[in-house]
């Protein structure tokens, strides 16, 4: 299976991983820019094709819009299994912080969060299979690169998900209006799943049942909710300082 990946920071992140790269279609009319030499230049360096085509080819193959008259044809991101998280946790020495995205529908929202979780150290982020938003190219965009070096792993249930993180000894905060405590007073230093709900409904009821703990984020004014995206990079900024103490 072949995705594309758009604009000139996203294709040069993927330039510098090992994953397959088809070809590269680069706009006629593009202006030299440092990004352009340096994906010009790692392409060359891989022995990747990289053909040069009029913009409106490249507008038509494109899906995010945004494309800076760059896209990229490359092999599908590969999730990872919840077995290779532990795994990759227990290598790094250091208790497991994952992300559990209870039915995360934007790809943008998604992006975000990957990119938020990269920067902050969160082991891995675990989502649904069905009724989400998967690893797409505008989730790819809007990560800035992060879906190349954040582990994702795709479940076919969150609930039982949630069952076996608590058997193997993590606990599961759940961020949810309802939490009586305020995230902050959570403690992200021992192992941890944050579960984020969806962008519309928040966690589902059978999701809220299996968590440890609920945890709210205190807001001022009429609005009950923030963007899933700021709600997540919040929490794991929070953890994130926790666990540099």
């Amino acid at each position: 299976m072949t995705e594309i990946f758009e604009g000139k920071n996203p294709v040069i992140e993927l330039l510098k991983t090992s994953h397959p790269i088809n070809k590269i279609l680069l706009a006629s009319n593009i202006k030299p820019d440092d990004a352009v030499t340096e994906i010009t230049r790692l392409a060359g360096a891989k022995g990747i094709p990289i053909e040069r085509v009029s913009r409106h080819i490249i507008d038509k193959q494109s899906i995010t819009s945004t494309n800076q008259g760059i896209i990229a044809y490359a092999a599908a991101k590969e999730y990872v299994t919840l077995e290779d998280l532990l795994t990759l946790s227990a290598e790094k020495n250091e208790p497991p912080l994952y992300v559990v995205l209870d039915g995360i529908e934007d790809p943008r929202n998604l992006g975000s969060i990957l990119r938020t979780a990269y920067a902050s150290g969160v082991h891995g982020v675990i989502i649904r299979e069905r009724r989400a938003v998967g690893l797409t190219a505008t989730a790819a965009k809007a990560s800035a690169g992060a879906i190349w070096y954040m582990p994702v792993a795709s479940v076919s249930s969150i609930p039982q998900t949630i069952e076996t993180l608590k058997k193997n000894n993590l606990w599961v905060i759940g961020i949810d209006r309802s939490g009586k405590s305020e995230y902050t007073q959570m403690d992200f230093r021992t192992s941890t799943a944050i579960v984020i709900g969806s962008e519309g409904k928040g966690l589902s009821e059978l999701v809220r049942k299996r968590c440890d703990f609920m945890a709210h984020i205190p807001m001022r004014g009429e609005i009950t909710s923030l963007n899933a995206s700021v709600a997540a990079a919040l929490v794991m900024y929070e953890a994130f300082k926790q666990r540099s103490r």
